[in-house]
């Protein structure tokens, strides 16, 4: 008969059976190796138990770790990107020279140096004007910027800097009406004036006779002249040659280097040996002493 207040071990009792056969199996497993298929049977149940007890820190870490990568590759990215886009501008002027090599013209090679000075602009916005291509670049006087200087992009020339604001500048583009730039052939050297016409990607050489050494295909660059573009910069490619008897000139066309309804980057040009502070906090920035005028009607 089963007796109803009937009580189980104490919990003393209970206690002290749990230590010895923990104690037992301790003996047991360091001695021996009996407990071992136990032991695996045992860890077939606790894992899922492990994972689940992990499972917010190891997504905490995975999702902190992804996001970090992320922006320092956002960063990684716009780093390289600036670089690239310097030098593939610095690399423009190898055909200039290779051509300048071949004529064999030594005394000028000087004339031709690499690595001015430069700083990279964002556009911010284009000016919708009929007739006037002018575009707005996010750097400005305080970044040293000043009226006159050459503007770029990682093909060839894009224009000119005509009004610098501390925090932005104004560039006319060398298809701008009253934009003109000097240029020569880079085949034979021939110089002569690009001017803008006021269409998009198309300049005018007005100046050369009909029988000038010039045919569609060559490359025009910048001369020199007038001390504002930098000599040997790609410029142009001539595009159109129609002789014109019945006139002193040829009607003469070309198709600018630049992409200059497409290009978001420009590179700004300081062609002097000075160095020029960027944009330093608390320091006036460098104006350099104006070295020429070139062309170019207000």
């Amino acid at each position: 008969m089963k007796l109803l207040f009937a009580k189980g071990p104490s919990l003393n009792t209970r206690l002290l059976v749990a230590l010895l056969v923990s104690i037992s199996m301790l003996v047991i497993d360091y001695r021996s190796e009996r407990l071992e298929r136990l032991r695996s049977l045992l860890s077939v149940f606790t894992y899922p138990l492990q994972s689940l007890a992990s499972l917010p820190v190891d997504f905490y870490q995975t999702v902190s770790g992804t996001v970090i990568s992320f922006v320092e590759l956002q960063k990684e990215n716009r780093r390289l990107k600036e670089a690239q886009f310097v030098n593939d501008t610095k690399l423009l002027k190898f055909a200039a020279l290779e051509k300048e090599n071949t004529r064999l013209r030594m005394l000028l090679e000087n004339s031709f140096q690499l690595g001015e000075q430069v700083l990279v602009a964002e556009l911010v916005s284009v000016k919708l004007a009929p007739y006037e291509h002018t575009v707005v670049v996010n750097k400005g006087s305080r970044f040293g910027v000043h009226p006159e200087q050459p503007v770029l992009d990682a093909n060839g020339i894009v224009g000119q800097v005509v009004r610098a604001l501390p925090s932005s500048s104004e560039v006319m583009l060398i298809t701008d009406p009253d934009h003109a730039i000097p240029v020569q052939v880079n085949r034979n050297g021939l110089r002569t004036i690009a001017f803008g016409t006021g269409q998009p990607n198309r300049l005018h050489l007005p100046f050369l006779a009909n029988n000038a050494d010039i045919v569609p295909g060559d490359l025009l660059v910048t001369s020199g002249l007038g001390g504002v573009f930098p000599a040997g910069y790609p410029v142009a490619v001539v595009d159109k040659f129609e002789a014109r008897p019945d006139k002193s000139f040829a009607n003469i066309y070309a198709t600018p280097k630049a992409e200059l309804d497409k290009s978001r980057e420009f590179l700004i040009v300081w062609s002097h040996s000075t160095p020029v502070v960027l944009g330093e906090p608390g320091k006036a920035p460098v104006e350099p002493e104006p070295k020429g005028a070139e062309n170019v009607a207000p």
